[in-house]
This record gives C-alpha cells, sequence and structure tokens, in this order.
C-alpha cells in the first residue's frame, strides 16, 4: 500500500541500504489528503534551499513534484509523506554527486490530542534552518524529558530563549495575538502556512523573544508541526499555561484556510 521510491522508481534494498546510517540528507514532511498537501510551495522552497546549503546544488521543482506523484500513485490518497533529499557520494566525503531524493509513504497521522507537558532544556540544534537527518539529540531529550514525567521538549537557547521542540515549532497567545519566538530554528511549513492565513484572516501576530519568566503573562501556548496546526501545552517546565481552547481553535482553522494542492 505504501511506497518507498528512490528518484521516482521503486527503491531495491540495496539502493536503501546505505541509506540506513546516512547522517548527512535533508528531509521535508507532510500529511496528504486525497493526493493533495498544504503547503506544498512552502515544501518545495525547503528542499531547494536546503540541498543549495549541504550540496550547493539542488533537484528542479519539477522533478521532486513527478516523483511525489509518483510514490502517491502508489498507495492510498490519505498518507504521511517524506521525501529525503541525500548524495550518493555519501558522508565524510567533498565529492560532488547529484542529489537523490527518497519518498516514502506511510500511514495518514493527526498528532497527540494534548494537552502537553514539555519539559524545558538548554539545547540549540547545529544548522537550525535546515531540517536534516541524524539529530540524536533530539530523541534524547525527547527520552530524558519522558524519564521525568514530560509529554515532550522545549528548547531553551544560551540566551534563555525558547525556540523549537524536539519535533514541533512553538506558537503562544496573549488573548488577542499570536505570538511567534524569535531565536534560531527551524520554520516549519505547517507554520508558514498558518502565519499567511491568519495574516489573510486579519488575526494581529507578532514575533518576540520570549523566556520561561514570560510564560505567566501568556494565555495560552500550542505545539505544531506537519501533523497539527496546534496541540495545546499545559505546561512548559514548571509553570502552567491555560489550555485556551479558543487560541487552538484559530490555528485550526487558519490551517484548514490553506488550499490543498496537488503535486
Amino acid at each position: 500500500m505504501f511506497a518507498a521510491q528512490r528518484n521516482g522508481h521503486p527503491a531495491t534494498a540495496g539502493e536503501l541500504a546505505p541509506l540506513a546510517f546516512a547522517g548527512y540528507a535533508h528531509f521535508t514532511a507532510m500529511q496528504v489528503r486525497g493526493g493533495r498537501v498544504r503547503g506544498l510551495d512552502l515544501h518545495l522552497e525547503r528542499l531547494r534551499r536546503a540541498s543549495v546549503e549541504l550540496f550547493g546544488r539542488a533537484v528542479p521543482d519539477d522533478l521532486v513534484r513527478s516523483y511525489l506523484r509518483a510514490a502517491l500513485r502508489a498507495g492510498p490518497a490519505d498518507v504521511s509523506l517524506t521525501a529525503t533529499v541525500h548524495s550518493p557520494a555519501g558522508e565524510f566525503t567533498v565529492a560532488e554527486r547529484e542529489p537523490e531524493v527518497l519518498v516514502r509513504t506511510g500511514p495518514a497521522a493527526s498528532g497527540p490530542a494534548g494537552p502537553l507537558a514539555l519539559a524545558a532544556v538548554e539545547h540549540e540544534r547545529f544548522l537550525p534552518a535546515v531540517k536534516h537527518v541524524g539529530e540524536a539529540a533530539k530523541t534524547y531529550v525527547l527520552r530524558q524529558a519522558a524519564g521525568r514525567g514530560f509529554d515532550d521538549a522545549a528548547f531553551v537557547d544560551r540566551r534563555g530563549r525558547l525556540s523549537e521542540g524536539s519535533i514541533w515549532n512553538l506558537a503562544f497567545w496573549d488573548g488577542t495575538a499570536v505570538v511567534w519566538p524569535v531565536a534560531d530554528m527551524l520554520t516549519g511549513t505547517t507554520m508558514a502556512v498558518v502565519r499567511r492565513q491568519l495574516d489573510r484572516l486579519g488575526v494581529p501576530q507578532r514575533a518576540q523573544e520570549i523566556t520561561l519568566a514570560d510564560l505567566p503573562a501568556l494565555a495560552g501556548a500550542v505545539v505544531m508541526n506537519s501533523w497539527t496546526p496546534g496541540v495545546p501545552v499545559r505546561r512548559i517546565g514548571s509553570v502552567p499555561l491555560p489550555e485556551a481552547e479558543p487560541f487552538v481553535r484559530l490555528l485550526h482553522r487558519a490551517y484548514e484556510a490553506e488550499p490543498l494542492t496537488a503535486p
């Protein structure tokens, strides 16, 4: 029912085996519904920019789209899809080869219901603007947080600013406006979709540095990623937060206003 394809064709075990231990690659993840996806332009831009950053060149958008279409033809209309770009030259080399695209599909997902408790963990990602693979630290901090009774983790940088979560972006609510944290982080595609649709809906937004000390003045918080535009957060560290159901509903409404696009 699901696909694992290399450059638009079914991947063999021999082609997949070297990737099992590959750590120099980047990817984008999306939820496909009815064969279509929200924010396709953002996913393509993410892959293009990250490829230039890591490999000095990018697979053309139209070719990437053809690979996405090929994988979607092989399975059901509703799937989770991951497109990973890597170099066949592998790691620990400066050899230049044309990047390749591995597209995998799996069961559609929607994320946890929440509300979540997040441990506040001092951590800064390497190349935070790139959604790259091989980040053992994210799983490590998740496991450490779970061992302390939390659901996941929120990262705090060396300046005390909240940035993002293990696999999430953070968003906050002050009762009137959506507040986006300012720090070095990955700009998620769902985050970008929500921001542009909030603009179209006329909802106030602002970006500011947010520390743990700022949380008591806020009226709610969520995490978001390709699974969902908003899961409520009830606590970050020792600081409780209101669930703010109207805030969560607003984010979902903004996300659903984004049109679905076929690759």
